[in-house]
């Protein structure tokens, strides 16, 4: 399967975040974490990485979605957010939260953008 060369730039773009400051995680500032959630997500590698595919993926679908797709993805983003909150410290909980997420963002990815293209 050839990659079109805008999918491409934005799979380097995503890639270039990955190398960025670990102080950060993808969806949010570590320096500034205050809820048991995102310190966690900060003090775990593993959680912290997961976060960055699941905000490059959010970020790829947003920019894939049609208009009226976005409203919707975003609303599910925030109550995903409200969810992973719920989980507090817990590891395992926050762990499992991401994967499904992560899993959704694919799914559409895969679905949509790989078989039928963006453009």
């Amino acid at each position: 399967m050839t990659i079109k060369p805008a999918v491409f730039a934005l799979l380097a773009s995503a890639s270039a975040l990955l190398l960025s400051s670990s102080s950060s995680a993808a969806s949010f500032d570590c320096t500034k974490a205050k809820a048991p959630d995102e310190i966690t997500i900060c003090k775990h590698v593993s959680l912290n990485d997961q976060d960055v595919t699941m905000a490059l993926l959010y970020d790829l679908n947003k920019h894939f979605m049609a208009m009226g797709g976005r409203g919707s993805l975003m609303d599910g983003q925030a109550e995903w957010l409200k969810k992973r909150h719920t989980c507090g410290a817990n590891v395992s909980c926050l762990s499992d939260a991401y994967t499904q997420r992560i899993g959704m963002l694919r799914g559409f990815i895969d679905e949509r953008v790989m078989t039928k293209g963006p453009f």
